[in-house]
């Protein structure tokens, strides 16, 4: 058997190729690849050691070149990529021009779609084999892979719901870790466990042992398959609950042998009907530290391994560890405060807060939807809910912002974390429309902090802020070292306030109000533009909705030309607002220019590269306000197009 067994594998066919007896060991080569990306890179870790098994088995058996494979929260697909000819990109993981951390349609054939939310899969495979029944292409088989407790959610269920009334092939393998990306909440979550001790586990991965031991033999070929019948018959489970979707239910079994997982997916490949596989597995398998700390290990950055522990390497203090413990001490000074996450304890400090106030803490997990209608629930029984979300993931519950709390302008807190450009994740993950969405509420109330302090000044106005709801957006990424003021003044309700005065007596040349920690961004290139002689002074804008509209009022009437700045789309974003609300004043707004995201998507970089990729870094604020300021004065004013910035 040749040494370093990933490196032969270009494609499917190089797998398809090995004997089955060869297959743990590249699944041992892919995991310790993995292991040493992630290292030096940083990346979704445990979630993709546990499914290198059933992704080796699966590609073994299916041919998914025409086949589909659907993912399902797909940062599991490490190991799908490493087969399906990506070892290239592997060592710029999540870097620009490297591999993306989830499927990327524009990287193989073999990736369908870019998957970065929970629940999808089924859906969009049900889809799919519908499409190729009545296209004459029913010879394709449709699989979806599941996995991280994204079964619970609601979109997961409407997916089951209509798959069992599909007459033809159709496969679902359930990726059953016992984890989500936290420890897995509810009755689900309960059910699952009771499963995972039945009997029958041992049973089928005993048997299985037993006809694997006679794969070499090709007299035993007829034997073989007649064992395998007779082994899934046993492993096909009576009274599981998906029986009741209409899908006929195998396992589980064991998801980290690969034989095993060979022989019953040859078994059932062609079956037609619509069938679930229940695979037990361990996330994080094959890495000790990721066995025994799932959730911390889930994604991180880089990190080491030293003196027997792992070591990642710190990049100062995150929004996310300011916002935690911001929270704490909101929530030892009131006590009707209840703080709820969806399944990101970990990610949005959460978890930080549930050992001191375990009563009023609750991860619900994956099911944003179902978090802010019970959000909704709590204020208006008299509680004041914090519902800490990663931007990207709030949209998944705007109908519920819509029905349950703006109708009734009750005071539910939304905090959205990684807001704006995200890094590595890419296009999947930026939070580049929160401001859009949720201005439209009335009585909604939107702000943004710059830094730590503002932060907490910001979480404050929340707390006594009860006539709607409110919204508040910080990225991931770090607080400033050197923030303008430990002591900064109160939030007040549409108000901004000026964080770096002109110089001259007579007034700047150019007035920048940007919105969160784009101050720090104009902040860095006033100080450019000063060396160079113009004087242009800064605004942290605080609120999009409402915006302060007296003092744009008053730079207009001074004659102040005014930039907006924002790491949010310029579409309905608080540049939007701003023009929006001088119409509804009548002010002229031909000195008034806007820089924010750009119409295009933005794909997997670093923060600072996404920013500077657009000109949203503080070079690229400091080119534009030369491009204002510069324009002869007989031309028309020069709006400012980031939307032809390169990629």
């Amino acid at each position: 058997m040749p040494d370093g067994l990933l490196e032969s594998i270009g494609s499917p066919a190089d797998l398809k190729a090995l004997a089955v007896d060869d297959l743990p060991k590249l699944a041992e080569d892919i995991r310790r690849r993995i292991c040493d990306q992630c290292a030096r890179t940083g990346g979704h870790l445990a979630p993709n050691l546990g499914v290198v098994d059933m992704t080796i088995a699966m590609h073994y058996v299916f041919d998914f070149a025409h086949d589909r494979l659907l993912f399902d929260v797909g940062h599991q697909c490490y190991a799908h990529k490493l087969i399906t000819g990506r070892q290239h990109l592997f060592e710029k993981l999540k870097k620009r021009g490297g591999m993306a951390g989830f499927p990327d349609p524009r990287e193989s054939k073999y990736d369908l779609f870019t998957v970065g939310h929970a629940g999808t899969s089924i859906p969009t495979a049900v889809g799919m084999a519908r499409a190729d029944t009545l296209l004459g292409q029913g010879d394709r088989h449709v699989v979806s892979l599941i996995g991280d407790a994204s079964i619970v959610n609601g979109v997961a269920m409407e997916g089951l719901n209509n798959a069992g009334t599909l007459e033809r092939q159709f496969l679902v393998v359930l990726n059953d870790n016992g984890m989500s990306i936290a420890k897995p909440q509810g009755a689900m979550a309960q059910y699952f466990d009771r499963m995972r001790v039945s009997p029958m586990y041992g049973q089928i991965k005993k048997r299985a042992h037993g006809v694997l031991k006679r794969v070499p033999g090709g007299d035993r070929i007829e034997d073989l398959y007649h064992r395998a019948g007779e082994m899934l018959k046993a492993a096909i489970t009576t009274g599981h609950m998906f029986e009741q979707f209409g899908l006929l239910c195998v396992g589980p079994i064991d998801g980290h042998d690969i034989g095993t997982l060979i022989q019953i997916l040859t078994e059932i490949r062609d079956f037609d009907r619509p069938i679930l596989l229940h695979c037990k597995t361990v996330k994080g398998k094959g890495f000790e530290y990721a066995e025994g700390d799932a959730t911390k290990f889930h994604s991180l950055g880089p990190f080491v391994v030293q003196d027997c522990r792992v070591e990642t390497k710190s990049g100062g203090r995150s929004f996310t560890s300011a916002y935690a413990d911001a929270m704490n001490d909101l929530m030892e000074k009131d006590d009707r405060i209840f703080t709820i996450t969806a399944a990101m304890p970990d990610g949005t400090g959460v978890d930080k807060i549930m050992p001191k106030f375990p009563d009023r803490t609750l991860d619900t997990g994956i099911c944003e939807s179902h978090a802010m209608d019970m959000s909704a629930g709590m204020a208006r029984s008299g509680l004041k809910p914090f519902f800490a979300v990663y931007s990207t993931f709030a949209q998944r519950a705007l109908d519920q912002v819509f029905q349950e709390i703006a109708l009734h302008a009750l005071p539910v807190r939304v905090c959205m974390d990684r807001a704006g450009f995200v890094g590595g994740d890419g296009a999947v993950h930026h939070g580049f429309m929160d401001v859009s969405m949720f201005r439209v509420f009335p009585k909604a109330v939107l702000l943004a902090p710059s830094d730590e302090p503002t932060l907490r000044a910001g979480l404050e106005f929340m707390r006594r802020y009860d006539e709607g709801p409110s919204f508040i957006r910080y990225p991931r990424g770090n607080v400033s070292d050197t923030p303008f003021s430990q002591d900064v003044p109160p939030f007040e309700l549409g108000k901004a306030v000026l964080v770096k005065p002109a110089r001259g007596a007579s007034g700047p040349d150019l007035a920048i109000l940007a919105y969160g920690t784009q101050v720090y961004e104009a902040a860095a290139a006033i100080d450019e533009l000063e060396v160079q002689g113009y004087d242009v002074s800064l605004y942290d804008a605080r609120f999009a909705k409402p915006v302060d509209i007296e003092l744009i009022e008053r730079l207009i009437a001074a004659g102040t030309t005014i930039l907006t700045v924002e790491d949010h789309t310029l579409i309905g974003g608080f540049g939007t607002c701003v023009l929006e609300a001088c119409n509804e004043r009548r002010l002229p707004t031909d000195s008034v220019y806007r820089m924010g995201m750009p119409e295009h998507w933005i794909y997997h970089d670093s923060r600072a590269g996404q920013l500077e990729q657009v000109g949203l870094d503080a070079a690229g604020i400091a080119r534009h306000v030369r491009q204002i300021l510069d324009k002869p004065t007989s031309m028309p004013p020069i709006r400012i197009d980031v939307t032809k910035a390169r990629v």
